[in-house]
C-alpha cells in the first residue's frame, strides 16, 4: 500500500514538474506590452488626505512622475495638490526640523514646473495650526471640498485621488 502512495506521489509530482514549462511559455493570455502614448500636458487636480510621511510620499512621487510626462511645461500644464488630512502637520513650521527632507522635496516640486500646494485652512485649524504656522509654499484655501468642486467645474481641472 505504501508503494502505491508513493508511485502515485512520482508520477503526479514528474508530470506537475513537466508541465511547468510548458505553461510558462504558453502565457494563455499573451503577454503585456507598453502602449505608445504620447500625453498632453493637462489641468490636474490631486485630492490629498493621507495618514503619514510615507503616503506623502507616494503622492509627491506620482505627481512628480506626471509633471515629467508633461515635460514640466508652464504655460500647457498645472498640477494643484489640495491638502486636507492628517499630512497638514508635516506642513507645519514647528515640525520642519522632522519632516526637512519631505519639506524640501516638496517645495523643489512648486519651483520646478507647474506644481502648487493648497491646503483647506479648515482642515488646518482642525489640527491646530493657523495659516502664519505653514510652510509659506503652501497657499491656505477656505474649504477643500469647494475648492476641488471650483477647480473642476470652473477651471476645468481632471481630479485625481
Amino acid at each position: 500500500m505504501r508503494t502505491s502512495y508513493l508511485t502515485s506521489f512520482i508520477v503526479l509530482a514528474c508530470l506537475a514538474a513537466a508541465s511547468l514549462p510548458v505553461v510558462a511559455e504558453q502565457a494563455p493570455w499573451g503577454k503585456g506590452e507598453v502602449e505608445a502614448i504620447a500625453y498632453s500636458p493637462q489641468k490636474v487636480v490631486y485630492d490629498v488626505a493621507v495618514r503619514d510621511a510615507k503616503a506623502l510620499e507616494q503622492v509627491l512621487d506620482r505627481v512628480s512622475f506626471l509633471n515629467n510626462i508633461y515635460n514640466a511645461d508652464p504655460f500647457s500644464a498645472s498640477i494643484v495638490v489640495v491638502l486636507h488630512g492628517d499630512e497638514i502637520p508635516l506642513f507645519a513650521i514647528k515640525n520642519a526640523d522632522k519632516h526637512m527632507a519631505l519639506m524640501q522635496r516638496a517645495q523643489s516640486l512648486t519651483v520646478a514646473g507647474p506644481i502648487e500646494f493648497r491646503m483647506c485652512r479648515v482642515a488646518a485649524k482642525g489640527h491646530g495650526f493657523e495659516p502664519h504656522e505653514i510652510h509659506g509654499f503652501v497657499k491656505l484655501v477656505p474649504m477643500a471640498d469647494a475648492e476641488l468642486v471650483r477647480l473642476q467645474r470652473e477651471e476645468g481641472y481632471a481630479y485625481m485621488r
